[in-house]
């Protein structure tokens, strides 16, 4: 068993570049399928969740080829089946995307219902809803969704819910529906964005993505083509937090600056110094951190992926903070862990209130979930001693060379194998 060791109280200085964004990554591999053509995909972030949607789509008769580290070759057009493989769907949300993919290019797809990170309840009813709206029947039974359609046709779709998931999903259905399709109250997330571009980079025609209102006109067919995985703003929050809460002195590189402008303002009300150009943001942390208030929201909101992270830095400020989760019902599952390291935490539904100037010290912990096991590692360099950190599967599915970066920036960290 692998677990992460932290020696704590390093300042972290120095530079860090930014990974491609695993959301993007993961629903761009699935709508390669869809391509009439070979795709060459770079930056993909070197993760387990790639590597899962990797296998999967070679069980299924895809041609896959990494050229390089980051950079691989798909060739679906001699596909031999349409089913998901049900063993890598276990750890993974992410294969739910074959559905939209398999289900406008060929009209039919059996996969899995998904697994991933437990927070909470996590529905695919608005996917199965719009896939109705186009015209698919969806059957589920025996934990699978069978999808079948003769043909699509373009629909109104308004989703209750901006949810991410369903947005990219039912996009990736109607490239191939006749006529228009509008989806309304779409996600905004930049990864939506990012699919969105890949498809039209193939010869669909989608428009408003990054609005609440996205347009798609149906096309019979697309091509392959060369596409480039936009950076990971949830990695580059991760580092910045980790800057602050270190009192360092941190440039964040290959990054959309304009991604993390929730996560800049609520850094800079703390009392850090921020600066940024073209595509870093630079990070000098606050011998003061002031309390302040956090509520998770769809983007542009604050991202429920970084709230783990900040309620961490939140633990270290001065007063009481409060923070609130308003995307998933069982986020705060990693708090339990947080208090192991010497954090003043207090769960009250969907509010967690911190009591600051909390004096993290090492302890043996568990990653109960991705952005938990990114939040413990937070607290571990700031922490007074040793702090292990195990349940490693999770953090490798969403971080690319998670502690090479950081030691890269002065950090005391490394692996290590023992017996359970």
């Amino acid at each position: 068993m692998e677990y992460i060791v932290v020696n704590g109280q390093k300042v972290l200085k120095g530079r860090v570049s930014i990974s491609g964004a695993k959301n993007s990554a993961v629903a761009i591999l699935a709508a390669s399928i869809a391509s009439g053509g070979t795709c060459l995909i770079d930056n993909l972030p070197q993760i387990e969740d790639v590597t899962s949607m990797v296998a999967a789509m070679q069980a299924m008769g895809v041609k896959c080829e990494f050229t390089d580290t980051n950079t691989l070759r798909v060739n679906p057009t001699e596909m031999t089946s349409y089913t998901f493989d049900e063993r890598l769907a276990k750890n993974m949300r992410a294969s739910y995307y074959f559905m939209g993919a398999l289900l406008g290019r060929y009209k039919q797809a059996e996969i899995p219902l998904p697994g991933g990170c437990d927070l909470g309840a996590r529905p695919i009813d608005y996917h199965l809803k719009g896939f109705t709206a186009l015209g698919a029947k969806c059957i589920q039974e025996h934990g699978f969704v069978k999808l079948q359609a003769d043909k699509l046709k373009g629909a109104n779709i308004y989703l209750d819910s901006p949810s991410v998931g369903a947005t990219i999903n039912i996009m990736m259905a109607a490239v191939f529906a006749e006529g228009v399709t509008l989806i309304e109250n779409a996600a905004k997330e930049p990864h939506v964005v990012d699919v969105a571009n890949f498809l039209n980079k193939l010869g669909a025609k989608i428009g408003g993505a990054g609005t609440a209102t996205i347009r798609i006109l149906g096309v019979p067919k697309l091509t392959g083509g060369d596409y480039t995985v936009l950076p990971d703003p949830i990695e580059a929050g991760t580092y910045m937090i980790a800057a602050a809460i270190t009192g360092g002195d941190v440039t964040v590189e290959n990054i959309i600056p304009k991604h993390m402008d929730s996560v800049t303002a609520k850094l800079k009300e703390m009392g850090c110094n921020i600066t940024e150009g073209g595509d870093w943001i630079h990070v000098c942390g606050s011998e003061v951190l002031r309390s302040c208030e956090i509520k998770t929201a769809f983007y542009p909101g604050f991202p429920t992926d970084l709230q783990p992270q900040m309620a961490t830095l939140l633990c270290k400020a001065q007063g009481t903070s409060t923070v609130t989760e308003n995307v998933f019902d069982s986020r705060f599952r990693y708090v339990s862990e947080l208090k192991r390291l010497g954090a003043q935490i207090k769960v009250e539904g969907r509010m967690a209130v911190t009591k600051g100037s909390c004096v993290f010290t090492g302890a043996e912990v568990a990653a109960t979930d991705l952005r938990a096991g990114a939040a413990l590692i937070i607290a571990g360099l700031c922490a007074k001693g040793e702090t292990v950190i195990g349940e490693l599967y999770h953090l490798d599915r969403g971080y690319e060379r998670f502690e090479e970066k950081f030691r890269s920036l002065g950090a005391d960290i490394k692996r290590i194998k023992r017996d359970e």
